[in-house]
């Protein structure tokens, strides 16, 4: 096994993302950075190289009594989303800095999107969701009876 530290591990995996994962001027990518106390967004342009609006719970009217939790994280994907919304932009590329997508993440992409980034997003999801719930019957009317266990000879 490879002596590699969590950290370079997770570098060698957000440049693996950023391959795939581009920004452009109509939908610029909503880049995450997570520390142990606190959290980072920024919305960033990577045809021009600018960022265009970020947050973090290292500002004053977004610190909170920690800024290492799941409420933090919140607040940071709420304001990102306002910030965003007031220059325009309606549609971002999420880009999960090698994290996993889970916890602070999903907490902070998840109150962006209640938030207004990626309406469309969200009303495809309760479509697909919707056709779901009406694909699947309720309740199974017959369903086999469990198979019986052989008895092992001793």
């Amino acid at each position: 096994m490879a002596n590699t530290s969590r950290a370079t591990v997770r570098e060698a995996i957000h440049r693996r993302i950023r391959r795939k994962v581009k920004g452009s001027g109509e939908r610029p990518r909503l880049a995450v950075y997570r520390s142990l106390n606190h959290i980072y967004a920024q919305v960033v342009d990577d045809q021009l190289g600018k960022t265009i609006v970020s947050a973090s719970t290292t500002e004053k009217d977004l610190r909170g009594s920690s800024g290492g939790n799941l409420d933090a994280a919140r607040r940071i994907g709420k304001a990102i989303a306002e910030r965003a919304l007031e220059k325009g932009i309606e549609s971002v590329v999420f880009d999960r800095g090698g994290y996993l997508y889970h916890g602070r993440i999903k907490a902070l992409t998840d109150a962006a999107r209640e938030a207004g980034l990626n309406k469309n997003e969200m009303e495809a999801r309760a479509a697909e969701e919707a056709a779901k719930a009406e694909a699947m019957p309720e309740e199974k009317a017959e369903e086999k009876p469990a198979k019986k266990k052989k008895k092992q000879k001793q």
